[in-house]
């Protein structure tokens, strides 16, 4: 009886050694199924992030967001007289620096609440790394992702998902380790 079970016990150990090797680094995969892409679009954790396009402030470029993509996305919405905004903004030209292949950052400055000039200020006093878009009407935050507070982020995997959306600046700490974990997925 003991020997049966020393067999039994060697079968499952080899089986398990079959699979490992066939799985290889993604074994996960054998074992979770990935969870189907929502349907839904919407300003909200877990569903498809609205599209936009929008116009760069200071180049006759336009920029979109919403979809697949092959980076991972953050949209930073703000105003220049945001005293949270003006925290954070260093945080931000700091991730893109850190993530030129793994991460798009969009600024968005809410022109309907803020100066055409003390935005570009802004822009140029922060020397932002990444860029920055006019939403002029406030249709792209207030309509599409139903912002009511500056700062606001929204983080969005490759997939065009909401992962997060963050109201308020958060600790730096916090924002790095938000997109060390958005860019790995």
């Amino acid at each position: 009886m003991k020997r049966n079970w020393i067999i039994v016990v060697l079968l499952i150990i080899a089986a398990g050694a079959v699979v490992y090797n066939q799985a290889g680094e993604n074994i996960q995969a054998v074992f979770m199924q990935e969870q189907p892409l929502p349907t839904e679009t919407g300003a909200k954790e877990g569903l498809l992030a609205p599209s936009f396009t929008l116009k760069a402030m200071e180049e006759d470029t336009s920029y979109s967001g919403g979809g697949q993509r092959d980076k991972a996305m953050l949209i930073n919405f703000w105003a220049s007289w945001c005293e949270p905004c003006k925290l954070e903004a260093p945080e931000l030209s700091k991730l893109a620096s850190a993530y030129p292949d793994e991460l798009d950052i969009y600024g968005i400055n809410v022109s309907k609440y803020d100066n055409a000039k003390k935005a570009q200020q802004f822009v140029q006093d922060f020397a932002l790394q990444y860029p920055v878009l006019v939403d002029p009407d406030g249709e792209v935050y207030e309509d599409l992702y139903k912002g009511k507070v500056f700062p606001m982020n929204v983080l969005i995997d490759r997939n065009g998902v909401i992962q997060e959306i963050i109201l308020g600046a958060p600790e730096p700490e916090d924002l790095h380790k938000k997109v060390a974990k958005l860019v790995k997925q």
